[in-house]
């Protein structure tokens, strides 16, 4: 079945030096743009990692290099990831996203690499990830059949297997086919919609490590730690300080920044107040 969308429908997949998302760096990324109608269009970069802070390639740790064949020297003389983002930030363009498995990793990993790009080598694309639909193919897999994306193609693709498992491209358009075939197999149970399939993403987090999330009022609250459970605002009336610590953690940099707008909007609409009271001279 293919697929009913109202906008394109951006299918990616990441590589990368390995799984610590603050401390690790994208070594390939892959993008499977499908147009409303069926028009297909396929972009790999392989890209240099890079320790903007230390000034250097960043290496890949070993383990990652079994799972995705990628070596140090294979990525030499590559561009760095703030150096493609403007071609980049061109496909992610008015585009919902889909992948597998990608809300929890490879979305927090592509959002800190374009965080890093604007913090580090003043490079903003304009493009905020936040805004999207994003269709996690693998949550749809688990809901309806539990495995991995080797089991899931076999599954849904005829009993066949695909070649160059764990290369970004392979992995890309085996996800689009995935999504394909979960969408022939259940008809009455997935509605041909990126509405809907974005909803099997279950829970929406404000940052993409999930240390914020929404509760069912729409406020953001604290995910972890002694204040899990409050609302960010909570958080800031008895406990400002707790924004600056954040800011100086080893969180992830979107984790900072949506904790960092959150704290602007607090002081902005704690300012208003005063004014609007008479009370700010």
């Amino acid at each position: 079945m293919e697929l009913n969308l109202k906008r394109p429908l951006l299918f990616f997949d990441i590589e990368s030096t390995g799984l610590n998302i603050p401390a690790d760096s994208i070594i390939e990324l892959s993008f499977v743009k499908v147009f409303p109608g069926g028009e297909q269009r396929i972009k790999t970069w392989k890209i240099l990692p890079w320790d903007y802070e230390l000034n250097k390639q960043r290496p890949i740790n070993p383990e990652a290099s079994k799972v995705n064949g990628v070596t140090d020297d294979m990525l030499v003389g590559c561009p760095r990831f703030f150096e493609v983002l403007p071609e980049i930030a061109q496909w992610l363009e008015d585009s919902d996203l889909a992948g597998f498995n990608s809300a929890k990793f490879d979305l927090p990993m592509l959002a800190e690499e374009i965080e890093r790009a604007r913090v580090y080598a003043g490079v903003d694309c304009g493009i905020d990830l936040h805004s999207p639909k994003m269709v996690d193919v693998q949550n749809i897999y688990h809901a309806m059949e539990p495995r991995n994306l080797r089991a899931a193609y076999r599954f849904y693709c005829g009993g066949k297997d695909f070649d160059n498992a764990h290369t970004a491209e392979a992995d890309t358009i085996a996800t689009y086919e995935v999504l394909k075939g979960e969408l022939d197999r259940y008809p009455d149970l997935l509605k041909n919609d990126v509405d809907a399939l974005s909803a099997f993403v279950g829970r929406r987090y404000v940052d993409f490590s999930g240390h914020l999330i929404f509760n069912d009022s729409g406020d953001p609250v604290i995910n972890f730690g002694k204040h899990k459970g409050k609302t960010a605002r909570q958080v800031f009336e008895t406990e400002p300080s707790y924004f600056s610590w954040i800011a100086q953690g080893s969180f992830s940099l979107d984790t900072k920044r949506q904790f960092a707008k959150l704290e602007e909007q607090f002081k902005r609409e704690k300012l208003a107040a005063k004014f609007n009271s008479g009370r700010l001279f």
